[in-house]
């Protein structure tokens, strides 16, 4: 308690760094849906680069060698494979550091665990709105006879996404304020004794919809997409790309003149679209 004694302070410097370093890194990753990396892809940016270039998904036509072209010898072989180049379509994504800070006072005890989880999920919150935005940049549908229908709307999505010649895994965003939408078509007739209904009516979860796994997220609203109404976002991982460079960091500082102890979160984080055939928004522009 050297630290305390030296400064006056109830805080020990040493012994507030490691719990509120892991309640910080532990809750950005929980509140964040993007963060952990399973439905948007992460690169990692080298130390002293602040922008990566990412390639955009795209495709080569395979073709058939004719190995009677021309002759088809030992002195002729044939016809070679035709040079085909895919589109220089790359994309750069710029990082930001996106910061939150606070002050722990010397007013008595303070649980260390409750700053971390605060200072976390304002970092989360700051990623899901960035990576929200991007998905309000995908292909956007308006929903059929402009009210959302759930299901049409999202067999629709998904085949437009297939057609387009996507064929790895989706995921799907739904907005907040179309949750109960989603679970009252659920809870209806069509459903009745299915396993989804069972698992949706004891935990809320939406579940996995036409092979298609369905999160709610209160980021993906109208100020972050950029939409007026944004009903929900389908897409594969090929869609948008997030960059970040060393992760969630956390720092300390004895602050005399706030007479506390200065704690700032930061991530140097950036994402991008990559690819707006392989997504599709349902919702009003």
């Amino acid at each position: 308690m050297a630290y305390a004694n030296e400064y006056g302070s109830g805080i020990n410097l040493t012994a507030l760094m490691i719990p509120t370093r892991s309640a910080v890194v532990f809750a950005a990753q929980e509140q964040s849906l993007y963060l952990p990396g399973n439905m948007v892809p992460i690169v990692e940016v080298g130390e002293g680069s602040s922008s990566i270039q990412v390639a955009t998904m795209g495709s080569v036509v395979a073709q058939t060698v004719a190995n009677n072209g021309n002759g088809g010898n030992e002195t002729d072989p044939g016809a070679d494979l035709a040079t085909t180049l895919p589109a220089n379509t790359r994309s750069f994504i710029d990082l930001d550091l996106i910061a939150a800070r606070s002050v722990i006072r010397d007013l008595g005890r303070a649980d260390f665990n409750d700053f971390g989880r605060i200072l976390g999920n304002s970092i989360a919150a700051a990623v899901d709105a960035r990576v929200s935005a991007n998905l309000g940049a995908l292909t956007v549908v308006a929903p059929s006879g402009g009210v959302v229908t759930l299901l049409d709307d999202l067999y629709d999505a998904i085949g437009t996404i297939r057609a387009a010649g996507e064929t790895g895994p989706l995921n799907c965003v739904v907005s907040a304020a179309k949750y109960g939408d989603f679970m009252k078509v659920i809870g209806n007739a069509g459903f009745a004794a299915s396993e989804t209904q069972n698992a949706a009516m004891r935990t809320g979860f939406i579940g996995v919809l036409a092979g298609v796994p369905c999160y709610v997220s209160s980021s993906f609203n109208a100020t972050n997409t950029g939409l007026t109404t944004p009903d929900f976002a389908v897409f594969s991982m090929d869609a948008v790309r997030m960059a970040t460079q060393g992760g969630v960091k956390v720092e300390f500082e004895r602050r005399a003149a706030a007479v506390g102890t200065d704690i700032v979160a930061s991530i140097a984080f950036g994402s991008a679209v990559i690819d707006t055939t392989r997504g599709v928004t349902v919702g009003t522009a």
